[in-house]
C-alpha cells in the first residue's frame, strides 16, 4: 500500500505498540502508545473507541483523515489487534510506532519494510499478516549504559529525565507523521532517519 500523500476519504492508521493498563505506563515497552497520545491530542482525537480489540480514535490532521490504535492485546499479541484492523475498512496508508532498544533514546528511525528482530510486538504483526512488508516508526530507547537485562529495562519505570526525553522524542516523531501525511514516506525518511539527537530540533 502506497504511504505517498493523495486525495481520498480513506484514514491513515497509525497503530502505538504497548501494553495496557496502569502498571506499564511510563515504561520504555509503551513509546508507541506516547506517540499516539501525542498525536491525539495535537488532532483533538479521542482514543475512547473500543474496536478490534483496540482503543481508538478518529480526527483531522494536517488535513487528512487519521485513525489512531493502541491495541489492548498486550505487546505479544498485537498482531491480532492490527489484522482486525486492516479488515475493517480501505486505508489510505498505515505504520506501526514502537519501541526499539537498538536505538538511542531520543532518536527516531522510520522503515517502509523489515525484519521483526527481536521485538515481540513486531514479530506478532509479521506472523498474523505473513509479511514484512509494512511500515514501521521506530522510537529509540537505549541508556547510555549497557542493558543486562532487556525485560526489566523495557517493563520498568523511566526517570524523570528519560520521561522528558521521550516527550520530546515523541512530538518529532508525530512532526515526522505529518510529513508523512503532506509529503510522503519518502521525504519523511529524509528528513527525520538520523543519529543525530540534536539534529531532531533543526
Amino acid at each position: 500500500m502506497s504511504l505517498d500523500p493523495a486525495p481520498s476519504a480513506a484514514p491513515f492508521l497509525v497503530v502505538g505498540l504497548g501494553n495496557p493498563g496502569e502498571e506499564y505506563d511510563r515504561t520504555p515497552h509503551n513509546f508507541g502508545f506516547q506517540l499516539v497520545d501525542e498525536l491525539a491530542r495535537r488532532s483533538g482525537a479521542r482514543l475512547k473507541m473500543r474496536e478490534c480489540q483496540a482503543l481508538t480514535g478518529r480526527a483531522l490532521l494536517a488535513g487528512r483523515s487519521l485513525w489512531l490504535a493502541q491495541p489492548q492485546t498486550f505487546m505479544n499479541l498485537s498482531g491480532t489487534s492490527i489484522r482486525q484492523l486492516l479488515a475493517k475498512q480501505p486505508l489510505a496508508g498505515w505504520l506501526v510506532a514502537c519501541d526499539e532498544l537498538d536505538l538511542p533514546l531520543g532518536v527516531i528511525r522510520l522503515r517502509e519494510r523489515g525484519s521483526a528482530g527481536s521485538h515481540n510486538g513486531l514479530r506478532s504483526i509479521v506472523d498474523s499478516l505473513g509479511t514484512t512488508e509494512f511500515a514501521r516508526l521506530r522510537l529509540g530507547i537505549a541508556p547510555e549504559h549497557p542493558v543486562a537485562d532487556r525485560v526489566g529495562f523495557v517493563l520498568g519505570k523511566w526517570s524523570a529525565k528519560q520521561w522528558q526525553m521521550t516527550e520530546e522524542a515523541a512530538s518529532t516523531a508525530a512532526d515526522a507523521v505529518e510529513l508523512i501525511l503532506t509529503a510522503g514516506m519518502a521525504q519523511a525518511m529524509n528528513r527525520y532517519n538520523t543519529d543525530s539527537k540534536s539534529s531532531l530540533k533543526e
